[in-house]
């Protein structure tokens, strides 16, 4: 089983490497591709969680979201549950820190010139109009689509690796540009609480207030009811699983 945890903690820090990676490449200045804007960071996005399970293979979960709705299929032990979502938020921690070194002379240049909450928003997701009651709704919705349409591919694409990781990022490009826009569709605690604590800790100067109000709640807990939701869908309605 430590192998298992440990591939969580690879594939969820390498995901997060590109998706903090992008948003220092559009938001920071001095990088090649700044200001290329929410397509380049969505297909990006998409296309490096398919490198991660090219990488770590199909059954890596890379969400503590996710983790929960294979507990509740049967897929993975209950007694996982608790170390998966662990493993899974250090290495989003270690991704975002990873990151940050990578664009650690761009972050410097940015200084003063960059506004603070753009700067914050490239580790987490921060809707432009908060709205919690709403905003709570559509992350759960957008967990609801992103693990329904996972479980249901990976059901029917069996052992075929390549075609699940290639799914994948299919599905989170459509969601993202689909429902995205709203709350920056975390849909995996991971991905926001611990880029956000690393965004946190990290020497970064000027920094806007981290909103861990909305953290803790949007991206925090919403994601597991829509996976929850999921795990009853894809299996008392879909009869997968």
């Amino acid at each position: 089983m430590s192998h298992n945890i440990l591939a969580e903690f690879g594939s969820t820090a390498l995901m997060i490497i590109f998706g903090v990676g992008v948003h220092c490449d559009t938001v920071l200045k001095g990088t090649k591709y700044q200001g290329s804007g929410h397509m380049f960071a969505i297909t990006t996005w998409s296309f490096g969680i398919t490198v991660a399970l090219f990488v770590f293979g199909g059954a890596v979960c890379m969400n503590p979201a996710m983790a929960l709705a294979q507990c509740m299929l049967g897929l993975v032990p209950w007694d996982m549950f608790v170390p998966y979502a662990v493993a899974e938020m250090l290495g989003g921690f270690a991704g975002a820190v990873i990151a940050w070194f990578m664009y650690a002379d761009d972050f410097k240049a940015s200084e003063g010139v960059i506004d603070p909450i753009a700067q914050r928003n490239i580790f987490s997701t921060n809707p432009i109009v908060q709205n919690i009651p709403r905003d709570f709704f559509c992350e759960a919705i957008c967990t609801f689509v992103f693990i329904t349409a996972i479980l249901a591919t990976a059901a029917r694409a069996g052992e075929n690796v390549l075609l699940l990781a290639i799914g994948v990022g299919l599905i989170v490009w459509a969601v993202g540009m689909g429902m995205g826009g709203i709350t920056g569709f975390a849909m995996n605690q991971a991905r926001d609480l611990g880029p956000r604590l690393a965004y946190q800790l990290l020497p970064i100067k000027d920094k806007a207030d981290n909103n861990w109000s909305y953290g803790l709640l949007v991206p925090g807990i919403a994601p597991f009811v829509g996976a929850a939701l999921a795990a009853f869908f894809v299996h008392g309605f879909l009869g997968l699983f």
